[in-house]
């Protein structure tokens, strides 16, 4: 219990961080309506638990002392965790994940790499309530080879080429990278140069 409200507290000071009105109380609507603070630590707080929406609700209804944390008296319903997840732009996702690896220790030596996520079993009453449907996405990640901590993601749902993407990645950080690992699925020559040009190490 002591570790679930630890990574309660760094959710929810991680996203204090990231607004401008911190200070907001966690429900100043009522039960409605949530800070923006408030969001952004459940939406961290669900993805570190690996848990589903309809889990998570469930799940902080069972600690009160992790809703103390984000002072609340009760969790969102699950249907709010959708809504926010999706309200929020990747750009802004992606620096939460720039600001989480630096407090975990960014030391910018840094790998890179996909993996495919089948997308076979996905409800068909939510794939038509949502008029989207994809089979596969490509989830390509970059780590920091100490810490281990995300520093980047990128999606897609076409068929991309890994050094296209690598190159997008790397130029999003080139700026903190020393040292960029891939496999070989990288290896194209303007990715190498454009690594040098920005005192990158690829290897």
């Amino acid at each position: 219990m002591a570790s679930l409200r630890r990574l309660a507290r760094m959710c929810r000071d991680l996203a204090k961080q990231h607004v401008d009105e911190p200070d907001v109380p966690a429900a100043p609507d009522g039960a409605d309506g949530y800070a923006e603070w408030v969001q952004i630590a459940l939406i961290l707080y669900r993805v570190e638990l690996e848990k589903s929406l309809r889990e998570t609700e469930d799940y902080l209804n069972e600690m009160s002392g992790v809703l103390a944390v984000f002072g609340l008296d009760e969790a969102p319903h699950y249907s709010s965790f959708c809504r926010w997840e999706q309200d929020y732009r990747m750009r802004e996702l992606r620096r939460l994940l720039r600001t989480s690896a630096e407090q975990a220790g960014w030391s910018g030596e840094a790998a890179i790499d996909a993996s495919g996520f089948q997308r076979d079993q996905t409800s068909h009453h939510y794939r038509d309530r949502a008029n989207y449907s994809f089979q596969s996405m490509k989830t390509t990640i970059l780590i920091d080879v100490n810490s281990l901590a995300i520093r980047d993601v990128h999606y897609t749902t076409q068929k991309a080429w890994d050094g296209h993407i690598g190159m997008q990645v790397f130029r999003r950080n080139a700026e903190d990278l020393r040292v960029l690992s891939a496999d070989a699925n990288y290896s194209w020559s303007d990715l190498r140069e454009e690594c040098r040009s920005n005192s990158t190490r690829p290897l």
